[in-house]
């Protein structure tokens, strides 16, 4: 199975997905017309293409029927990283945290918080920290 690389509307759809788990499409659609005024067909189109690309697993038991993701939220966010990475730093993990790190990308909390994860990546990797 290759990597999810679901578009920006996919990610909407996930979105609703990840955060109130099994969703029919109307229950999607009222989700995502709370911020962006979405037609009901729109979003079932999307949910039968996100079903057919291996997205999203569809539950026909029922009369409505009812759709989740396929992958879990962190596994699509490693994904959409690693595709970014390649394509806009040529594959640099140090070129891609310093854009997130420069002027306002970070707070001093984060600052502290990503030094700790690096500490734990060294330790883990057998490195010195």
């Amino acid at each position: 199975m290759s990597d999810p690389r679901p578009t920006e509307g996919e990610l909407a759809i996930l979105r609703v997905l990840w955060a109130q788990g099994a969703c029919t499409v109307r229950e999607v659609h009222e989700a995502l017309s709370q911020t962006k005024d979405t037609a009901y067909t729109t979003v079932l189109k999307m949910m039968t293409i996100m079903a057919d690309k291996g997205l999203l697993a569809r539950d026909e038991s029922e009369r409505s029927h009812r759709y989740a993701a396929l992958h879990p939220e962190p596994v699509v966010q490693a994904s959409l990283l690693r595709d970014l990475m390649h394509k806009a730093f040529g594959g640099s993990a140090l070129q891609l945290v310093q854009r997130a790190i420069d002027g306002e990308g970070a707070s001093p909390e984060e600052l502290d918080a990503i030094g700790r994860m690096i500490a734990e990546a060294k330790k883990a990797k057998g490195a010195k920290p």
